[in-house]
């Protein structure tokens, strides 16, 4: 029996090799796959082209918050996974409005749509910003939330309006939260494409403040694998964290993609720290791994080099985008 899927945001970075994941020759075969996006400025079309032929996909062109479209296509779904958000911290701090309209007005119509439909499974994807800094240690899903940022806000608003139509509506709806996504088709706004990108340009690098803060970088092959283990396996009500298992500081990543891009330390330039910067952040990430057989599969460097090895390869891909990526 087939299984009708509703991705939002599936022209995004994440979204669309979710979606390429499952119609490729290693997915489950028995899905059919309708891609929503809004194609703002980060929605790249072409994110799709290698599936686009397929008989088991479809294209829509429209936001999440048009209610009256949203229903068309929950009626028509089994299941939801969620991507579409507003997601970059510094467009956030410099203006809030898109963020909170997309990232919890938007979800929340969704859920609207899914419990009038009477929709299966709603997978919703989300981010360990919402936690907030981790001084030490690893935070695990029953950890407050206490984001930042005005992005990492919207984001702990659309977790906890999900959470609240499952024990409110009976709903079934599963919440992931994953760390730094790295990868090829990234938009080059984050900082693995934009360093790899303006590097391959001959350009300078920002390292903001001392360079120490702390991210855990997840695979977005492992990040795929993890949201298809729990749309498939995962408890109603529930929150999965997927991590990485690749501590670095800004400062160390930095030297790994000079390293991989053939340059030295006097293509970096050192700036002003960003607001409300989060100095670390950790997820535990035992519950996935005890109750779905998660692990990450991809070693940081093999990805790294692979990831480096893509953005040489296709600039005709990344350079008409960098006016976009632009602040």
């Amino acid at each position: 029996m087939t299984t009708r899927i509703l991705v939002t945001g599936g022209a995004g970075f994440i979204g669309s090799h979710y979606v390429r994941t499952l119609l490729g020759p290693e997915g489950p075969g028995d899905v059919h796959i309708t891609v929503l996006d809004a194609l703002t400025y980060a929605g790249n079309p072409a994110n799709l082209d290698p599936v686009r032929a397929d008989p088991r996909f479809a294209f829509v062109h429209g936001d999440i918050c048009d209610a009256a479209l949203v229903e068309t296509l929950t009626a028509r779904s089994d299941q939801v996974v969620h991507f579409a958000a507003e997601s970059h911290v510094d467009r956030s701090i410099l203006g809030a409005e898109a963020f909170l309209r997309t990232n919890a007005l938007g979800t929340q119509t969704l859920l609207d749509a899914a419990l009038r439909t009477g929709l299966g499974t709603f997978v919703h994807i989300s981010t360990d910003e919402v936690y907030g800094s981790v001084p030490t240690g690893s935070t695990p899903e029953t950890a407050p939330l206490l984001p930042n940022s005005p992005y990492a806000a919207s984001k702990a608003s659309s977790d906890l309006v999900a959470l609240s139509y499952h024990h409110t509506h009976g709903l079934d709806v599963r919440v992931t939260r994953c760390s730094n996504n790295y990868g090829h088709h990234h938009f080059p706004e984050k900082l693995v494409p934009r360093f790899v990108t303006m590097l391959l340009d001959g350009g300078r690098v920002p390292l903001f403040g001392d360079g120490e803060h702390v991210r855990d970088w997840l695979h977005i092959d492992d990040h795929v694998r993890g949201v298809e283990l729990v749309r498939t396996g995962g408890r109603p009500g529930r929150v999965y964290n997927i991590g990485g298992g690749t501590e670095l500081t800004n400062k160390e990543l930095t030297g790994l993609l000079l390293e991989a891009c053939g340059a030295g330390w006097d293509r970096v330039e050192y700036v002003e720290d960003r607001k409300g910067h989060d100095r670390r952040y950790s997820v535990d990430w035992s519950r996935i791994r005890d109750e779905l057989g998660y692990r990450p599969r991809k070693d940081f460097a093999t990805g790294l080099a692979e990831t480096v090895r893509w953005y040489r390869g296709n600039r005709d891909w990344w350079e008409p985008l960098l006016s976009r990526a632009a602040l």
